[in-house]
């Protein structure tokens, strides 16, 4: 795919991939600074979306009349599912599991996506996964145990529960990626993501209205604004056009493969901005995790 571009292009994409990677990181401490400030996991994500959402109003607009595509009602359904699995329910477990667990395990757990989509992919759509790749898997499991066990012993009780809210996220994502495979070539990769982005924006504010009061999101401190525009612009709307880019002239597995700065990205801004501990046994599991999935890509790459 990247055979058509420049040397400088491609060294361009690469670092628009690993810009993309480090924004889409600060998504989580961003999150954790705003549940200082008194919000919590519903009013994170439904600003994040309504902030957002402009961004991607003008984005899927430009990709409609670059990409012109007549929807049928079945695209319009599959799109709603879409944004229901992969932008909607995947983020409010993101979040909602945010508020029990560090970001570095958070982060961890994500990125267990390609692994689940494997799996998936075996019982679903019943195809062969190599042995190597379930060692490759096992490998990233056992790391995920392992600072899943380190971080017991330091946030206590609650750990189990965040943990599994986001490896909801994580199957939630896996998800969508699944379905998207016929839908991307129909729509193209940014008209999806727009439309499906504004779906999701429908539901999280319509989850709002059901389970709080309208007046309570605007009654949020101007430091919660500013967290919640960051969170939509840096690491929202900008990861979305960095990564996409990057895709375009360099390929979805080179690009996979950049995004694993992500895991340690958000240790060490974890370490910065919330005061998160580092430890050897923390970085002995994320290195298991990284490894493990790379190998896994590597794997169904060949």
């Amino acid at each position: 795919m990247s055979s058509s571009f420049t040397k400088s292009q491609r060294q361009t994409a690469f670092v628009w991939a690993i810009f993309g990677a480090l924004f889409f990181s600060t998504k989580a401490i961003l999150a954790k600074l705003m549940y200082r400030e008194g919000a919590d996991a519903i009013d994170v994500l439904t600003l994040r979306m309504i902030f957002s959402l402009p961004f991607f109003v003008l984005i899927g607009l430009w990709a409609r009349r670059t990409q012109p595509y007549a929807m049928t009602r079945s695209d319009y359904g599959q799109v709603f599912v879409v944004g229901l699995f992969g932008y909607y329910l995947a983020s409010l477990f993101d979040f909602m599991g945010l508020e029990y667990i560090s970001v570095g395990l958070e982060r961890l757990i994500l990125f267990l996506t390609p692994s689940l989509v494997l799996i998936m992919s075996k019982f679903v759509l019943k195809k062969n996964i190599d042995v190597k790749q379930w060692l490759a898997m096992l490998l990233a499991y056992v790391g995920i145990v392992l600072v899943f066990v380190h971080e017991v012993s330091f946030s206590g009780s609650n750990v189990p529960l965040g943990s599994a809210l986001v490896f909801a996220s994580a199957a939630s994502y896996a998800t969508y990626l699944l379905m998207t495979g016929e839908l991307v070539k129909r729509l193209g990769a940014m008209r999806l993501v727009a439309y499906a982005m504004a779906v999701s924006t429908v539901l999280c504010v319509l989850n709002y209205v059901v389970v709080r009061l309208p007046h309570e999101l605007v009654e949020q401190n101007m430091t919660v604004y500013g967290y919640s525009l960051l969170n939509a612009v840096l690491c929202t709307v900008a990861p979305v056009v960095l990564t996409m880019m990057a895709v375009a002239r360099l390929g979805s597995s080179i690009v996979s493969q950049i995004s694993m700065v992500g895991p340690l990205a958000t240790v060490g801004l974890g370490y910065v901005f919330l005061g998160e501990p580092i430890t050897p046994t923390q970085l002995a599991g994320t290195s298991l995790v990284m490894v493990g999935i790379f190998l896994v890509g590597r794997v169904a790459t060949k």
